[in-house]
């Protein structure tokens, strides 16, 4: 015979309980893979698009470019023309190459989150307990929402 949520022990409740928990969990896990099992369709496609486009565009920009030549070639001979304007697709692809070096040459790395993790290790202590409060020392620097 069942009995009324009243009657019913302390244990059970907590039995109960847990499985209420574990099944919302696996519940939650489900609905987490499936909502990104449709955002990575979606990306892939977007990508895919995006990846079509710029292939487009890039026919159009040679296209272009034979253009520009050609109408260069009126009044200079055909091959300065073409000389001219791979000369500007150089200097933009020196540009643009100098730019990304300067990019990544001021890398940081993860200097920042090295540090936090440094610090909840130091937290938490060799043991697992927490560490007693200590002053803090100038040389550690909270990190802050602004990644500073």
């Amino acid at each position: 015979m069942p009995q009324t949520p009243e009657e019913e022990s302390l244990g059970t409740l907590v039995a109960r309980a847990s499985d209420h928990i574990s099944d919302l969990i696996r519940s939650e896990i489900k609905l987490a893979k499936a909502e990104l099992r449709f955002d990575a369709k979606r990306v892939g496609l977007a990508g895919v698009m995006f990846a079509g486009a710029v292939f487009a565009a890039h026919l159009c920009l040679i296209l272009a470019s034979f253009a520009f030549a050609y109408f260069l070639a009126l009044w200079l001979p055909t091959w300065i023309a073409f000389l001219i304007v791979t000369g500007v697709y150089l200097l933009f692809a020196l540009g643009a190459a100098f730019l990304g070096y300067r990019k990544l040459k001021g890398l940081a790395g993860m200097k920042r989150t090295a540090r936090s993790i440094k610090d909840l290790k130091e937290i938490a202590g060799s043991d697992g307990q927490a560490a007693p409060d200590e002053a803090p020392r100038p040389d550690k620097r909270p990190v802050t929402s602004d990644g500073a």
